[in-house]
């Protein structure tokens, strides 16, 4: 599976390397569009991380780390502790990622920091004398010619978040990691938009593209052939060959 994503990715980042106009006017379109319903928390919470460097370099850590830590580590977990659940889970996990691969090649879209004169901050770059991350993006040193910097619409980070945390709420046992499940999609979200990496609708179009997975592999995953019966159920009219008969009567003795 990570093979195949990571040639997908390739793929598509060779294919929109060139696509820098058409990306910013997407971008461009996705922020007028909030704007216009009253929806655009991007610049609220990209000034708020701005101006406050204790909330912005954990953000920054948790943007370029999180979801290459957290998501396989869910996945090895699921494969381990409930193996009758990992297919559905890794199946869920390639359709939302190769969904978004086709997104980012038919819609490629610039992020809200490099749209020119937005007025957004970079605050990954800004903070990267703090981490590994290069300034051109959250990729390591030395890697950045591997990210792609178009990829906004949908948001996988969110996307893949929100696989990790509703995996996490169903398969865990005890209620304080259903909860982290949880808290985790929603942190996600926050430093996504606050970082200025994604819009609103592109975290929108992220959690809907999850949905939108995990809804049709739960239906295709419930589906039985016809003419047999699910596990722990008789077929209908069959009687049960071990059960006793009604009492006849009793023989004279």
């Amino acid at each position: 599976m990570v093979a195949a994503f990571y040639t997908g990715y390739d793929a598509v980042r060779g294919v929109i390397r060139g696509a820098s106009t058409a990306a910013e006017r997407h971008g461009a379109d996705l922020l007028h569009w909030e704007q216009l319903f009253g929806i655009a928390p991007e610049h609220d919470l990209n000034d708020i991380f701005a101006r406050l460097a204790v909330i912005a370099v954990p953000a920054c850590f948790f943007y370029a780390s999180m979801h290459f830590v957290i998501t396989p580590g869910v996945l090895i977990w699921a494969h381990w502790r409930h193996p009758e659940a990992y297919r559905r889970s890794r199946t869920v996990l390639g359709v939302v990622t190769a969904a978004a691969l086709i997104g980012f090649w038919l819609y490629p879209t610039a992020p809200p920091r490099l749209l020119a004169g937005a007025g957004f901050q970079d605050t990954v770059a800004h903070y990267s004398d703090w981490g590994w991350w290069a300034a051109q993006d959250s990729a390591p040193r030395g890697l950045t010619s591997l990210a792609n910097q178009f990829a906004a619409m949908p948001s996988l980070h969110v996307a893949w978040a929100l696989w990790c945390g509703i995996t996490i709420y169903r398969l865990a046992a005890h209620r304080g990691p259903k909860l982290l499940g949880l808290a985790y999609p929603a942190v996600t979200v926050l430093v996504v938009i606050g970082t200025a990496n994604h819009y609103l609708l592109d975290a929108i179009a992220g959690a809907l593209l999850w949905w939108a997975a995990d809804a049709v592999i739960g239906a295709l995953t419930t589906i039985t052939p016809t003419g047999h019966a699910t596990a722990g159920q008789d077929h209908p009219g069959r009687q049960d060959v071990t059960s006793p008969g009604p009492a006849g009567p009793t023989p004279p003795r």
